[in-house]
């Protein structure tokens, strides 16, 4: 009897491995989308899609998977059936007239208009589905406040369910005259968002009502950086201990402790994205935890490079690896693939979308050489083909 287990335990273990790489192989492949700027002298058209090899590092030419007007930043469905940008625009009078688009994925990656929505603020920014599927979340740079949509079955957005505008200013009067929120990030427990105002030097904590589409503020409401600091973007480490904010103004990153049970966050770490000296343009613009939690990745303007830190796992304290030039100018968002040896970089001025391998044990990037050229482009998402 021992044996007739042993043998079928053995048989048991190889078939889960078999099928384990055959999982594995299959999504080696992803489909690419690139959200970009159109308008004035952009030869982008609106959203562009390519295929990724993951076992390579090799993308396809891209082509224009939607026409849409500015349609910078990105989430996926995570069915990966649906496609949702925000169309930035700020122009006109009140609240602007920016909105948000509803698309269908395709087999042949072209896209599908379901439906859109306004923003309810000029400028959005940042979007993010939350795990359900049940409800998208923008952040209107302009408008300083953020919003809740509720997704239909069908992949179209409701109307807004939710609108929460920030109040305040900080010290720098020239960008943060007004709050100015630039991302919207859920926890993995889907019980909390983090809106990073950099108009308010503030990283502001809701807590998500995936059922009533709704967000309330959490207690505390919100943490502070560094006066003047200006927060963009959020990571949360795959723990959950731990999370990190990009200060655009100073080219800093602060690390924080994150309690799960609350949501709080208490700054541990300030750390500067660039070597000691530089005198150029600063401005950052991505931060990204690559998805072992081993690492940070923060992409700088004006310096054209991304920065790679190792992250403490038992404290959550960040080392300097070191700047990597993009191979290109102004940098914006980047994507780490699922993998995690690969990440894609966005040269928004230069027009291209270049490609770095990881090392897994320093986390430091070396360039393939491999690259696209697209018009503008800003944001990048995956989706498993």
């Amino acid at each position: 009897m021992h044996c007739v287990y042993s043998r079928l335990l053995r048989s048991t273990m190889l078939l889960s491995a078999i099928l384990y790489c055959s999982g594995a192989a299959q999504a080696e492949r992803y489909r690419v989308f690139v959200g970009t700027y159109t308008g004035g002298d952009s030869i982008s058209k609106g959203v562009y899609s390519c295929e990724f090899d993951a076992e390579t590092g090799k993308l396809s030419e891209p082509v224009l998977a939607a026409e849409l007007i500015n349609p910078s930043f990105l989430a996926i469905h995570p069915s990966g059936k649906y496609l949702y940008a925000v169309n930035e625009v700020s122009e006109g009078p009140g609240r602007g007239n920016g909105a948000v688009t509803a698309l269908t994925i395709n087999a042949d990656g072209t896209l599908t208009k379901i439906n859109h929505q306004a923003s309810e603020g000029g400028a959005p920014c940042h979007c993010n589905v939350d795990s359900t599927g049940t409800n998208l979340l923008i952040a209107n740079y302009g408008g300083g406040n953020v919003a809740v949509y509720p997704i239909s079955e069908d992949g179209s957005l409701k109307s807004v369910s939710c609108n929460i505008q920030h109040e305040g200013t900080s010290v720098d009067k020239s960008r943060q005259e007004a709050p100015h929120a630039h991302s919207i990030n859920v926890s993995s427990d889907n019980k909390f968002a983090y809106a990073a105002d950099l108009g308010l030097d503030k990283i502001m904590i809701y807590k998500l009502d995936a059922e009533a589409h709704t967000l309330t503020p959490a207690i505390p409401p919100a943490t502070l950086v560094t006066p003047g600091g200006g927060p963009r973007h959020f990571s949360i480490h795959p723990s959950g201990k731990f999370a990190y904010t990009n200060n655009e103004m100073t080219m800093v990153v602060t690390g924080f402790s994150r309690n799960p049970e609350d949501g709080s966050l208490k700054a541990i770490q300030e750390i500067s994205t660039i070597p000691a000296g530089f005198d150029g343009r600063k401005s950052t613009a991505e931060c990204l935890v690559h998805p072992s939690g081993k690492f940070l990745y923060v992409s700088n303007r004006g310096h054209e490079t991304i920065t790679a830190f190792t992250i403490d796992q038992e404290t959550g304290l960040l080392t300097y690896v070191e700047n990597e030039p993009t191979g290109g100018k102004e940098p914006r968002n980047f994507f780490i693939d699922p993998s995690g040896k690969w990440l894609l970089a966005e040269n928004q001025n230069s027009d291209t979308v270049y490609v770095f391998s990881i090392d897994q044990e320093t986390g430091a990037l070396k360039p393939t050489g491999d690259f696209v050229s697209v018009g503008r482009p800003v944001c990048i998402r995956m989706v498993t083909l």
